[in-house]
């Protein structure tokens, strides 16, 4: 293909309905993520289940989450991405409604287990996707925008099982959550496709990355790939220790320690999504235009402003509302940019075309682990420490300061030659 065919107008038009159609399932599935989280301290409360209960159940769910994205990293590049993710949303759909019709602690935890091996087939396979569109000079900016389906999917996943909430109950936080999926569900059907060749179109040629077979197995990586890899999955640990934290546990502290009721507390966390749309596209265009596809410098540039907000979150955060819903902001803004460049357009360098669901797969299921630990650790410590939330904000300071480290070590590795990225 030559090189202006990717700006064909059948080409352009089937990249529009991929960019949609993988966009919409990634916000696509918060609707079937989100709802517990939102709902927490009122399920705890119904139920009569303590904050370690609470944590239980959740932790299920991230640890068959940490684990399905291994298995999707794997089974991704056999069965294609297409499969994977239209099992995956069905699977999803079922457990949000089956979430409502049961109030057994056992029940919820096994529910929550299975809908977490259905979202691990979400990021890697529609990253997967993307790597077979878009050349590796655009993937910075395209991904920057790409990646605003979890912080909008987030937003927008939160205020619905907020506003139901007190309107209709939990129950219909998650038959709402799951009646949206169902729609996306169409679109995906309609308009994802796995490669060009599947629309019919020429193979995308990009003569910044090498070409790879398409019916050859996943090449092997070297050492350095495998050390970049890595460090790459350790800082999505580190950021994913502290995305989770606030996902999970923020709505539940604004309403326990701040005093807000379950709607309102729901509606202020969603501020860390909401400002982590700005930062995202904002890493995005400033890897491509100012750094040049340099991407660990700039994701290193804004770690170190998430140490910064991490730190004002602890040292006000804990007293005051507007502490706290300034810092989770100022955190999601400078989150979510590397959160998205590191796991999206990075995984696409390191592991090129064929190995790009691989490398995503890894270093998502290396970073859900950071997610596993954090539910597992907070519940335990908010109990323990009788419902203060100093000791959790501490935490959250040391993975930041985790999470820069990482990074930094990518930077350096680049100066060395030792990575491209």
């Amino acid at each position: 293909m030559p090189p202006t065919a990717a700006t064909t107008a059948p080409f352009r038009a089937w990249r529009w309905r991929v960019f949609a159609s993988t966009w919409l399932c990634y916000a696509g599935f918060y609707f079937c993520r989100r709802p517990f989280s939102i709902a927490k301290a009122d399920i705890g409360n119904q139920l009569h289940w303590t904050a370690t209960d609470l944590a239980h159940v959740y932790a299920a769910y991230l640890i068959a989450y940490a684990l399905g994205q291994f298995a999707s990293g794997a089974i991704g590049p056999r069965l294609g991405p297409r499969k994977m993710l239209l099992g995956g949303i069905a699977l999803s759909i079922a457990c949000s409604v089956a979430f409502g019709f049961t109030d057994s602690l056992l029940w919820f935890i096994a529910l929550m287990a299975l809908n977490g091996v259905a979202q691990a087939t979400g990021w890697s396979n529609t990253v997967g996707t993307m790597a077979n569109w878009y050349r590796r000079k655009e993937r910075g900016t395209v991904m920057g925008i790409w990646a605003t389906n979890f912080q909008i999917g987030g937003v927008a996943a939160a205020g619905l099982a907020a506003w139901m909430l007190p309107r209709h109950g939990f129950r219909f936080a998650f038959y709402s959550g799951a009646a949206v999926l169902a729609g996306v569900a169409v679109i995906v059907f309609l308009w994802q496709r796995n490669r060009p060749e599947d629309a019919g179109l020429p193979a995308l040629v990009d003569p910044d990355q090498p070409p790879e077979d398409a019916d050859t197995p996943t090449p092997r990586w070297s050492r350095e790939t495998w050390i970049t890899v890595l460090l790459i999955g350790g800082a999505y640990f580190g950021m994913k220790f502290i995305r989770y934290a606030l996902w999970s546990w923020a709505p539940f502290f604004l309403e326990k320690n701040l005093h807000l009721r379950g709607d309102d507390a729901g509606y202020v966390s969603t501020l860390f999504d909401g400002c982590g749309v700005v930062g995202v596209i904002a890493t995005g265009w400033l890897s491509d235009k100012v750094f040049r596809g340099r991407r660990a410098t700039v994701s290193f540039l804004m770690i170190l402003g998430v140490v910064a907000a991490t730190l004002l979150l602890f040292t006000v955060g804990a007293h005051s509302v507007l502490g706290f819903a300034v810092s989770i902001g100022l955190i999601g803004f400078t989150l979510y940019g590397p959160d998205a460049l590191l796991t999206g357009a990075g995984a696409m360098d390191v592991g090129g075309l064929r190995g790009a669901v691989r490398a995503s797969g890894i270093i998502s299921g290396i970073g859900s682990a950071g997610s596993v630990v954090q539910e597992l650790v907070i519940g335990k410590m908010y109990d323990s420490a009788h419902g203060s939330i100093a000791p959790i904000l501490a935490t959250l300071l040391g993975s930041a300061l985790f999470t820069a480290a990482c990074v930094g070590a990518i930077v350096w590795r680049n100066h060395r030659g030792a990575s491209d990225m």
